[in-house]
């Protein structure tokens, strides 16, 4: 038997081989498939040559199968099947059978503070859903949901072009944590006080400012970065032994301030509009229905 491409194979000749296997016929495999009896026996050849195999045989006023056609007969069945069970689901999802992975691209707040009612949502709704988060360079955001490598990205308000599409997930508005024994904690909270103290940023980018930052660039300020980090995590548990200061999104402190009594949340003594979280996909997703329908459970969660 010859090894196929199947990039080179008509799948379409597997339908007239399920055909001509159920109807042990040529002629009523033809009429079950409105073809005509030519044509079918014209896609039997194909299979025959691919196949170095007869797989029918005359029989009677019929045809038999040979052993290779019984052989293969199942597994050309559950292909078909597959085939028509995925073609049938991209026009109808149903989340509770469905068994698909997802992938969102988003930063640690985003995964904090949104994948726990998500995962809790999905649980229940679509247990056979699977999702991963990763992180993707905002550079290579509109590349990878072009080429298929993310489904998603959560992220602030960013120019994209036209064929990417995004919606408001919700605001976020950053405050500033401190650790409760901090000798800030009982100084009236002001400007002043913030800039007293040094600070930790958190960035996925090696250098340059924090919105924060901007911010204070405009009054003629600027204020002492001691950390740069990596994730809010970690730069949480700076905060609670030294006498740093963190500023981040409300969610996110507020979670983790659950978590570690120890720590202060004060409001941020800028005046600063509060962050637009957008979700972002490709505008050929739009015509899936399944990422459709995540797309609202992600919308849900911060609006």
């Amino acid at each position: 038997m010859q090894r196929m491409n199947l990039s080179r194979v008509d799948l379409n000749l597997f339908v007239v081989f399920d055909a001509i296997y159920r109807e042990g016929n040529l002629t009523r495999a033809a009429e079950s498939l409105h073809l005509s009896q030519p044509a079918v026996s014209h896609a039997l050849g194909r299979l025959r040559e691919r196949f170095n195999d007869p797989l029918f045989e005359r029989s009677g006023k019929g045809v038999a199968p040979t052993p290779l056609a019984k052989a293969i007969v199942g597994r050309v069945r559950v292909a078909l099947q597959d085939l028509e069970s995925t073609l049938t689901e991209g026009l109808n999802f149903d989340p509770a059978r469905a068994t698909r992975v997802f992938t969102l691209a988003a930063r640690d707040v985003m995964e904090a503070t949104a994948l726990p009612p998500l995962m809790a949502r999905l649980q229940t709704q679509a247990p056979g859903i699977q999702l991963r988060s990763v992180r993707i360079a905002r550079r290579d955001m509109e590349s990878a949901l072009s080429s298929g490598q993310i489904d998603f990205a959560a992220d602030v308000l960013l120019p994209v072009a036209d064929d990417i599409e995004h919606q408001a997930m919700g605001e976020e508005r950053l405050v500033v944590v401190m650790r409760r024994s901090h000798p800030l904690a009982a100084l009236p909270w002001q400007l002043e006080t913030y800039l007293q103290a040094q600070h930790v940023l958190v960035s996925s980018r090696a250098e340059g400012p924090g919105v924060e930052d901007f911010a204070l660039t405009r009054l003629g300020r600027v204020r002492q970065v001691a950390l740069r980090c990596q994730n809010y995590y970690a730069a949480m548990q700076v905060v609670r032994s030294t006498d740093l200061l963190l500023t981040l999104p409300d969610s996110f402190a507020r979670d983790m301030a659950q978590l570690q009594p120890d720590c202060l949340i004060r409001p941020l003594p800028l005046t600063l509009a509060p962050l637009e979280m957008h979700l972002y996909w490709h505008k050929k997703a739009s015509r899936d229905p399944a990422v459709m329908w995540l797309k609202e459970q992600l919308t849900g969660l911060l609006s």
